[in-house]
């Protein structure tokens, strides 16, 4: 029986070892206030408390369980979107340094997991994205052909060696060789305990209502009272209501997914490496393998829907991208979807997420936008919240500010 709308993290990890932290009470005074115990704000967190800085977190809910548990749990080595775009958009050199960035974190990220010793079940793997059709090999070598001329790493791979690697049918393809795959909700509970063991302090069931500031000052209250703090790391992942004002700099989606039962082996031995692929379709496919034999995909990709439409939807979306899947691999056909779920996202005009701070918010940092499907943004955001904290910025980080 296919379980819908639920996330396959949060049932593989054992109820009686969920952490609990207390609701914040009372009223204090704080460095930074982090708003958001997802993937991000533990992140933020654990690089601020690392570098001294006394950190609060706040969650509405439970730490990691809210987007973060709905993640695809994929570390990329680039933003997902076409390069030669970007550098349309906002120039050879910021669109490099952002390349450069987002590769660099994809690389930090997965040594940190490591360094710290997170069970999170890490497998690191280059991707590749492939390309079908005439139109989409034509799209990929121009991406090919922009990214060298920039001075970035990539490879074109050939439909020979797409069918050897990965047992697909692809005209072309363009290979990451950095970045991997990891459960993302154990990731998120082993930061939380890395920056709570550095001195962050974590607070659950403690919803922001409200956070007004003046020339000098910044209140942030919390359901249970009230702190004045410094700077406020806004890491809710999407502009919600205390933020609406700064909604129209986003487009609002949704992705869906789907995981696979358990693949036979005499199927398994039959798909190829088990590296993540990417198709060049609109919206794109992403495909990761889960533990040893099970398979997920995502994709399918739709503005947001009404919440009462939303069960139906997921549903439909979920057989949806089965059908998809087995188009790719056609041996799947007739294995059924143990999870089918949806992520809400939002996405900037050109791809990149913003960020950074906000003119009209003079005590707020964001991280706003990530339509990478991807959580490689979450760590990138960690480091540019720490350096903007400290006033130490990197050349390269302008280039996902708001103001870009």
């Amino acid at each position: 029986m296919t379980k819908y709308d639920r996330s396959p993290w949060l049932d593989a990890f054992p109820a009686s070892r969920v952490p609990s932290h207390p609701k914040y009470k009372g009223a204090g005074h704080t460095g930074v206030v982090v708003v958001g115990a997802g993937l991000t704000g533990c992140l933020t967190a654990y690089a601020l408390a690392a570098a001294g800085v006394k950190v609060i977190v706040l969650e509405a809910d439970r730490v990691g369980r809210g987007a973060t548990a709905f993640a695809s749990g994929w570390i990329s080595e680039d933003p997902n979107v076409p390069f030669h775009t970007v550098e349309q958009a906002i120039g050879l050199r910021a669109a490099r340094r952002a390349w450069q960035a987002w590769r660099r974190a994809a690389l930090d990220f997965t040594a940190l997991l490591k360094r710290l010793d997170v069970k999170c079940h890490l497998d690191e793997r280059g991707s590749v994205t492939i390309a079908a059709t005439p139109e989409q090999t034509a799209i990929l070598r121009k991406d090919l052909k922009a990214r060298k001329e920039a001075g970035l790493d990539a490879s074109m791979l050939s439909a020979r060696a797409i069918k050897s690697d990965f047992a697909l049918d692809a005209a072309a393809g363009l290979r990451s060789k950095a970045g991997g795959t990891i459960d993302p909700y154990r990731a998120t509970l082993g930061i939380a305990a890395a920056a709570a063991d550095r001195g962050a302090q974590f607070f659950e069931h403690s919803a922001v209502r409200k956070l007004t500031f003046t020339r000098k000052t910044l209140d942030v209250v919390a359901e249970g009272g009230t702190i004045r703090a410094d700077l406020a790391v806004i890491a809710t992942g999407l502009p919600r209501t205390l933020f609406k004002a700064l909604a129209r700099h986003f487009w609002f989606h949704t992705s869906y997914f789907a995981l696979t039962e358990p693949v036979p082996a005499k199927i398994r031995r039959g798909l190829g490496s088990r590296g993540i692929v990417r198709d060049s379709a609109q919206p794109p496919h992403t495909i990761r393998w889960v533990g040893e034999d099970r398979l997920l995909v995502s994709g399918a990709d739709s503005v947001v829907m009404p919440p009462r439409h939303r069960g139906k939807v997921i549903v439909q979306r979920a057989g949806q991208l089965m059908y998809e899947l087995s188009t790719l691999y056609p041996d799947i056909s007739g294995i059924q979807p143990a999870y089918g779920w949806a992520a809400d996202y939002t996405r900037t005009e050109d791809g990149l997420p913003f960020i950074g701070s906000h003119r009209n918010y003079p005590f707020h940092l964001f991280a706003f936008g990530d339509s990478s499907h991807s959580v490689t943004g979450s760590y990138l955001a960690s480091r540019i919240m720490l350096r903007q904290y400290s006033g130490e910025m990197d050349p390269a980080d302008a280039a996902f500010g708001f103001h870009r």
